[in-house]
């Protein structure tokens, strides 16, 4: 992974950024960037920059690990918690998320992000660095191929030649 990432002018070190996910222009129709900008860079702190490339481009180029149900990709080099999230009657979001995804910022603040993800596969992928869930579990599950010495012990021995 490189040190720091050029997003336009600016450069950004790697360890300040806690995830990327795409840039939805229609989220706020006043803003009417010069630039087509794809993907949203958000730092430790929550502050954000635009960037002209992709998502899984970033990803790609940085080693980041993508939650792909949630469209991010997080940064591997950042110490997450994961919650389970389950609404209250004060906080009752319109979407299902099922996890809370949390970090602290260069202030010793707690963040975090809701994803719709459940807690299992986003320890997985973004804790424990496996692809999904799935190949996470294969990955436990399998036995341990057994070694050719102990295959030959089994075997009855060769006769003996002069």
């Amino acid at each position: 992974m490189q040190d720091v990432i050029t997003i336009g002018k600016r450069l950004v070190p790697t360890e300040q950024i806690a995830f990327v996910e795409p840039f939805d222009p229609t989220s706020n129709p006043e803003f009417k960037p010069e630039k087509e900008f794809k993907a949203r860079v958000v730092l430790l702190n929550r502050e954000t920059v635009l960037a002209e490339t992709s998502l899984k481009e970033l990803a790609d180029a940085h080693g980041f690990r993508v939650l792909a149900e949630d469209a991010i990709a997080v940064n591997p080099a950042i110490a997450f918690r994961v919650e389970t999230f389950s609404p209250t009657d004060t906080f009752n979001p319109d979407k299902p998320y099922a996890t809370r995804l949390k970090w602290r910022d260069l202030e010793g603040n707690d963040q975090s992000k809701l994803l719709l993800s459940k807690p299992e596969a986003v320890m997985a992928i973004v804790v424990r660095g496996g692809e999904d869930l799935e190949s996470a579990r294969g990955s436990r599950a399998k036995r341990p191929p057994r070694s050719r010495s102990r295959r030959r012990k089994d075997a009855s021995p060769a006769p003996a030649h002069s």
